[in-house]
Protein backbone atom coordinates (compact mmCIF):
# COMPACT_ATOMS: atom_id res chain seq x y z
CA UNK A 1 0.00 0.00 0.00
CA UNK A 2 1.23 3.54 -0.71
CA UNK A 3 2.68 5.37 2.26
CA UNK A 4 0.33 7.87 3.88
CA UNK A 5 1.77 11.31 4.49
CA UNK A 6 0.53 13.58 7.24
CA UNK A 7 -0.90 16.93 6.21
CA UNK A 8 -0.84 19.87 8.60
CA UNK A 9 -3.05 22.93 8.55
CA UNK A 10 -3.29 25.54 11.31
CA UNK A 11 -6.69 26.85 12.36
CA UNK A 12 -5.47 30.19 13.68
CA UNK A 13 -2.50 32.40 14.40
CA UNK A 14 -2.23 34.48 17.55
CA UNK A 15 -1.55 38.20 17.32
CA UNK A 16 1.63 37.64 19.32
CA UNK A 17 2.89 35.03 16.85
CA UNK A 18 2.07 37.31 13.93
CA UNK A 19 3.94 40.21 15.52
CA UNK A 20 6.94 38.03 16.40
CA UNK A 21 7.18 36.50 12.92
CA UNK A 22 6.42 39.49 10.75
CA UNK A 23 6.69 42.61 12.90
CA UNK A 24 10.14 43.51 11.59
CA UNK A 25 9.44 42.91 7.89
CA UNK A 26 6.11 44.76 8.09
CA UNK A 27 7.68 47.56 10.19
CA UNK A 28 5.08 47.22 12.93
CA UNK A 29 5.33 49.24 16.13
CA UNK A 30 3.06 48.78 19.12
CA UNK A 31 0.80 51.66 20.09
CA UNK A 32 -0.35 51.79 23.67
CA UNK A 33 -0.29 48.75 25.93
CA UNK A 34 0.91 45.23 25.10
CA UNK A 35 -2.52 43.62 25.34
CA UNK A 36 -4.44 41.11 23.24
CA UNK A 37 -1.41 39.15 22.03
CA UNK A 38 -3.30 35.91 22.69
CA UNK A 39 -6.21 36.91 20.43
CA UNK A 40 -6.67 34.69 17.38
CA UNK A 41 -6.36 35.62 13.71
CA UNK A 42 -8.74 33.15 12.07
CA UNK A 43 -8.52 34.16 8.40
CA UNK A 44 -5.32 34.67 6.33
CA UNK A 45 -6.08 38.15 5.03
CA UNK A 46 -6.84 41.66 6.28
CA UNK A 47 -9.92 43.87 6.32
CA UNK A 48 -10.69 47.56 5.76
CA UNK A 49 -13.43 48.42 8.29
CA UNK A 50 -14.73 51.45 6.40
CA UNK A 51 -18.29 50.15 6.00
CA UNK A 52 -18.34 48.96 9.58
CA UNK A 53 -17.33 52.41 10.81
CA UNK A 54 -20.20 53.84 8.78
CA UNK A 55 -22.59 51.56 10.66
CA UNK A 56 -22.96 48.58 8.28
CA UNK A 57 -21.90 45.59 10.36
CA UNK A 58 -23.92 42.78 8.72
CA UNK A 59 -20.93 41.36 6.85
CA UNK A 60 -18.13 42.67 9.01
CA UNK A 61 -15.05 40.41 8.69
CA UNK A 62 -14.16 40.44 12.37
CA UNK A 63 -11.89 37.37 12.13
CA UNK A 64 -9.25 39.34 10.22
CA UNK A 65 -6.64 41.95 11.08
CA UNK A 66 -8.28 45.38 10.77
CA UNK A 67 -6.33 47.95 8.75
CA UNK A 68 -7.05 51.66 9.21
CA UNK A 69 -5.85 53.52 6.12
CA UNK A 70 -6.39 57.09 5.00
CA UNK A 71 -10.10 56.55 4.35
CA UNK A 72 -10.86 55.15 7.80
CA UNK A 73 -8.71 57.73 9.58
CA UNK A 74 -10.20 60.60 7.60
CA UNK A 75 -13.75 59.41 8.25
CA UNK A 76 -13.16 59.17 11.99
CA UNK A 77 -11.52 62.60 12.15
CA UNK A 78 -14.67 64.19 10.73
CA UNK A 79 -16.95 62.75 13.42
CA UNK A 80 -17.45 64.46 16.76
CA UNK A 81 -15.78 62.81 19.71
CA UNK A 82 -18.84 60.93 21.01
CA UNK A 83 -19.77 59.53 17.60
CA UNK A 84 -16.17 58.67 16.85
CA UNK A 85 -15.80 56.67 20.07
CA UNK A 86 -19.19 55.01 19.63
CA UNK A 87 -18.51 53.77 16.10
CA UNK A 88 -14.99 52.66 16.91
CA UNK A 89 -16.21 50.83 20.03
CA UNK A 90 -18.75 48.83 18.00
CA UNK A 91 -15.94 47.44 15.89
CA UNK A 92 -13.75 46.61 18.87
CA UNK A 93 -16.63 44.82 20.58
CA UNK A 94 -16.83 42.38 17.65
CA UNK A 95 -13.85 40.39 18.98
CA UNK A 96 -11.39 41.50 16.30
CA UNK A 97 -7.78 40.22 16.51
CA UNK A 98 -5.90 43.52 16.31
CA UNK A 99 -5.70 46.89 14.55
CA UNK A 100 -2.97 48.24 12.26
CA UNK A 101 -2.79 51.88 11.20
CA UNK A 102 -0.85 52.55 7.99
CA UNK A 103 1.32 55.45 6.73
CA UNK A 104 2.75 55.95 10.21
CA UNK A 105 -0.48 57.44 11.53
CA UNK A 106 -1.70 56.68 15.02
CA UNK A 107 -5.06 56.43 16.70
CA UNK A 108 -6.16 59.30 18.87
CA UNK A 109 -5.69 58.85 22.59
CA UNK A 110 -9.40 58.26 23.22
CA UNK A 111 -9.63 55.52 20.55
CA UNK A 112 -6.42 53.90 21.70
CA UNK A 113 -7.80 53.76 25.25
CA UNK A 114 -10.98 52.08 23.98
CA UNK A 115 -8.96 49.41 22.15
CA UNK A 116 -6.64 48.77 25.07
CA UNK A 117 -9.50 48.58 27.58
CA UNK A 118 -11.14 45.92 25.42
CA UNK A 119 -7.86 43.99 25.20
CA UNK A 120 -7.05 44.76 21.56
CA UNK A 121 -3.48 45.40 20.41
CA UNK A 122 -2.91 48.37 18.11
CA UNK A 123 0.09 48.64 15.77
CA UNK A 124 1.29 51.26 13.32
CA UNK A 125 3.38 50.84 10.16
CA UNK A 126 4.98 53.48 7.91
CA UNK A 127 4.01 51.41 4.85
CA UNK A 128 1.32 52.72 2.53
CA UNK A 129 -1.97 50.90 2.98
CA UNK A 130 -2.03 48.73 -0.14
CA UNK A 131 1.61 47.75 0.19
CA UNK A 132 0.99 46.64 3.77
CA UNK A 133 -2.18 44.78 2.78
CA UNK A 134 -0.37 42.87 0.03
CA UNK A 135 2.68 42.08 2.17
CA UNK A 136 0.63 41.00 5.20
CA UNK A 137 -1.69 38.84 3.10
CA UNK A 138 1.23 37.01 1.51
CA UNK A 139 2.71 36.26 4.92
CA UNK A 140 -0.61 35.16 6.37
CA UNK A 141 -1.30 32.87 3.41
CA UNK A 142 2.09 31.28 3.97
CA UNK A 143 1.41 30.88 7.71
CA UNK A 144 -1.99 29.29 7.09
CA UNK A 145 -0.86 27.17 4.14
CA UNK A 146 -1.40 23.40 4.46
CA UNK A 147 1.90 21.56 4.64
CA UNK A 148 3.40 18.11 4.44
CA UNK A 149 6.87 16.56 4.25
CA UNK A 150 8.66 14.17 1.90
CA UNK A 151 11.91 12.27 2.25
CA UNK A 152 14.25 13.29 -0.54
CA UNK A 153 16.40 16.08 -1.97
CA UNK A 154 15.00 19.31 -3.39
CA UNK A 155 17.14 21.20 -5.90
CA UNK A 156 16.64 24.25 -8.08
CA UNK A 157 18.25 23.30 -11.39
CA UNK A 158 18.15 26.00 -14.06
CA UNK A 159 14.84 27.32 -12.79
CA UNK A 160 13.20 23.92 -12.40
CA UNK A 161 12.34 22.91 -8.85
CA UNK A 162 12.98 19.16 -8.77
CA UNK A 163 12.27 16.81 -5.87
CA UNK A 164 14.48 13.72 -6.04
CA UNK A 165 12.95 10.73 -4.26
CA UNK A 166 13.79 7.06 -3.92
CA UNK A 167 14.52 4.29 -1.46
CA UNK A 168 17.28 4.68 1.09
CA UNK A 169 20.65 4.29 -0.63
CA UNK A 170 19.26 5.03 -4.10
CA UNK A 171 21.72 7.89 -4.57
CA UNK A 172 19.53 10.96 -4.02
CA UNK A 173 22.25 13.00 -2.34
CA UNK A 174 24.85 12.06 -4.95
CA UNK A 175 22.53 13.23 -7.72
CA UNK A 176 21.85 16.46 -5.83
CA UNK A 177 25.60 17.12 -5.48
CA UNK A 178 26.00 16.45 -9.21
CA UNK A 179 23.32 19.03 -10.00
CA UNK A 180 25.07 21.55 -7.73
CA UNK A 181 28.28 20.97 -9.70
CA UNK A 182 26.28 21.88 -12.82
CA UNK A 183 25.12 25.18 -11.31
CA UNK A 184 22.08 24.05 -9.30
CA UNK A 185 21.10 25.22 -5.82
CA UNK A 186 20.15 23.06 -2.84
CA UNK A 187 16.81 23.73 -1.17
CA UNK A 188 16.51 20.75 1.17
CA UNK A 189 18.13 17.43 1.93
CA UNK A 190 16.47 14.49 3.68
CA UNK A 191 13.32 16.24 4.98
CA UNK A 192 11.61 18.45 2.43
CA UNK A 193 8.80 20.66 3.75
CA UNK A 194 6.12 21.39 1.17
CA UNK A 195 3.49 24.11 1.62
CA UNK A 196 0.50 24.88 -0.59
CA UNK A 197 0.73 28.65 -1.04
CA UNK A 198 -1.91 29.93 -3.42
CA UNK A 199 -1.80 27.66 -6.46
CA UNK A 200 1.82 26.57 -5.97
CA UNK A 201 3.68 24.02 -3.87
CA UNK A 202 6.63 25.73 -2.18
CA UNK A 203 9.51 23.62 -0.86
CA UNK A 204 11.81 24.52 2.02
CA UNK A 205 13.55 22.94 4.99
CA UNK A 206 14.27 23.66 8.63
CA UNK A 207 16.54 26.64 9.22
CA UNK A 208 19.14 24.63 11.14
CA UNK A 209 19.66 22.14 8.28
CA UNK A 210 19.55 24.58 5.34
CA UNK A 211 22.65 24.28 3.15
CA UNK A 212 23.76 20.93 4.57
CA UNK A 213 23.63 17.60 2.77
CA UNK A 214 24.52 14.10 3.97
CA UNK A 215 26.63 11.85 1.75
CA UNK A 216 27.19 8.26 2.71
CA UNK A 217 30.86 7.59 3.35
CA UNK A 218 31.67 11.31 3.42
CA UNK A 219 29.39 12.70 6.11
CA UNK A 220 27.71 16.07 6.44
CA UNK A 221 28.69 18.56 3.74
CA UNK A 222 28.19 22.33 3.90
CA UNK A 223 27.51 23.02 0.23
CA UNK A 224 28.08 26.79 0.55
CA UNK A 225 31.67 26.16 1.64
CA UNK A 226 32.29 24.10 -1.49
CA UNK A 227 30.09 25.63 -4.18
CA UNK A 228 29.50 29.15 -2.82
CA UNK A 229 26.45 30.96 -1.46
CA UNK A 230 24.72 30.71 -4.84
CA UNK A 231 24.36 26.97 -4.26
CA UNK A 232 21.66 27.51 -1.59
CA UNK A 233 18.03 28.58 -1.98
CA UNK A 234 15.71 28.97 1.02
CA UNK A 235 12.55 28.18 -0.97
CA UNK A 236 11.57 27.01 -4.46
CA UNK A 237 8.37 26.14 -6.30
CA UNK A 238 8.03 22.39 -6.93
CA UNK A 239 7.82 21.68 -10.67
CA UNK A 240 8.98 18.09 -11.08
CA UNK A 241 9.34 14.87 -9.08
CA UNK A 242 12.00 12.35 -10.07
CA UNK A 243 11.88 8.92 -8.49
CA UNK A 244 15.06 6.86 -8.57
CA UNK A 245 14.12 3.21 -9.15
CA UNK A 246 16.14 -0.02 -8.89
CA UNK A 247 17.56 -1.25 -12.20
CA UNK A 248 15.36 -4.34 -11.89
CA UNK A 249 12.40 -2.06 -12.65
CA UNK A 250 13.90 -0.98 -16.00
CA UNK A 251 11.17 -2.66 -18.03
CA UNK A 252 8.43 -1.08 -15.93
CA UNK A 253 9.29 2.56 -16.57
CA UNK A 254 8.07 4.76 -19.41
CA UNK A 255 10.54 4.51 -22.32
CA UNK A 256 9.11 7.14 -24.65
CA UNK A 257 7.94 9.82 -22.23
CA UNK A 258 4.68 10.41 -24.07
CA UNK A 259 2.39 9.65 -21.14
CA UNK A 260 4.00 11.08 -18.03
CA UNK A 261 3.01 9.82 -14.59
CA UNK A 262 2.04 12.18 -11.80
CA UNK A 263 2.70 12.25 -8.07
CA UNK A 264 0.09 13.81 -5.78
CA UNK A 265 1.14 16.19 -3.03
CA UNK A 266 -1.48 18.20 -1.13
CA UNK A 267 -4.01 17.36 -3.89
CA UNK A 268 -1.73 18.72 -6.64
CA UNK A 269 -0.64 16.35 -9.42
CA UNK A 270 3.07 16.92 -10.10
CA UNK A 271 4.82 15.40 -13.11
CA UNK A 272 6.74 12.32 -11.96
CA UNK A 273 9.55 10.73 -13.98
CA UNK A 274 11.01 7.39 -12.90
CA UNK A 275 14.71 6.84 -13.63
CA UNK A 276 16.32 3.41 -13.09
CA UNK A 277 19.62 3.47 -11.20
CA UNK A 278 22.43 1.04 -11.96
CA UNK A 279 26.25 0.94 -11.83
CA UNK A 280 27.71 2.74 -14.82
CA UNK A 281 24.64 4.87 -15.50
CA UNK A 282 25.21 8.63 -15.20
CA UNK A 283 22.08 9.27 -13.13
CA UNK A 284 22.89 12.93 -12.55
CA UNK A 285 23.08 13.57 -16.29
CA UNK A 286 19.76 11.80 -16.82
CA UNK A 287 18.13 13.92 -14.11
CA UNK A 288 19.61 17.11 -15.60
CA UNK A 289 18.27 16.24 -19.06
CA UNK A 290 14.88 15.44 -17.56
CA UNK A 291 14.77 18.88 -15.93
CA UNK A 292 15.64 20.59 -19.22
CA UNK A 293 13.03 18.50 -21.04
CA UNK A 294 10.46 19.56 -18.44
CA UNK A 295 11.43 23.19 -18.98
CA UNK A 296 10.90 22.80 -22.74
CA UNK A 297 7.52 21.17 -22.15
CA UNK A 298 6.47 24.07 -19.91
CA UNK A 299 7.24 26.40 -22.83
CA UNK A 300 5.12 24.31 -25.20
CA UNK A 301 7.72 22.09 -26.88
CA UNK A 302 7.37 18.32 -26.28
CA UNK A 303 10.19 16.24 -27.78
CA UNK A 304 8.42 12.93 -27.15
CA UNK A 305 5.21 14.21 -28.76
CA UNK A 306 7.19 15.46 -31.77
CA UNK A 307 8.79 12.06 -32.27
CA UNK A 308 5.41 10.34 -31.85
CA UNK A 309 3.86 12.63 -34.47
CA UNK A 310 6.70 11.88 -36.89
CA UNK A 311 6.25 8.16 -36.30
CA UNK A 312 2.51 8.37 -36.93
CA UNK A 313 3.10 10.36 -40.13
CA UNK A 314 5.61 7.77 -41.31
CA UNK A 315 3.20 4.93 -40.65
CA UNK A 316 0.37 6.77 -42.42
CA UNK A 317 2.60 7.41 -45.44
CA UNK A 318 3.65 3.76 -45.68
CA UNK A 319 0.07 2.52 -45.29
CA UNK A 320 -0.99 4.76 -48.18
CA UNK A 321 1.52 3.04 -50.47
CA UNK A 322 3.79 6.04 -50.72
CA UNK A 323 6.42 4.76 -48.35
CA UNK A 324 10.08 5.15 -49.21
Amino acid sequence: MPKKHTQKRISHLTVGDFFERHGKSLKLKLQGNAVGFDRKILEPTVNHPGLALAGFLSYFANKRIQVFGNSEQSYLSKRDENERVERFSKICERDIPCIVTSRGKKLTRELLNVANQLGIAVFSTPMVTMKFVNAATLRLEDDFAPSTTRHGCMVDFRGVGVLIMGDSGAGKSEVAIGLLERGGALVADDMVILRKVGSELIASTKDFSRGFIEMRGVGIVNVANIFGLGSIRPTKRLDLVITLKPHTDLNNVDRLGVNRKTYRILDDAITNVEIPVAPGRDTTRLVAITCLDHQLRSMGYDMAAEFNDRLLDKMATENSGLGI
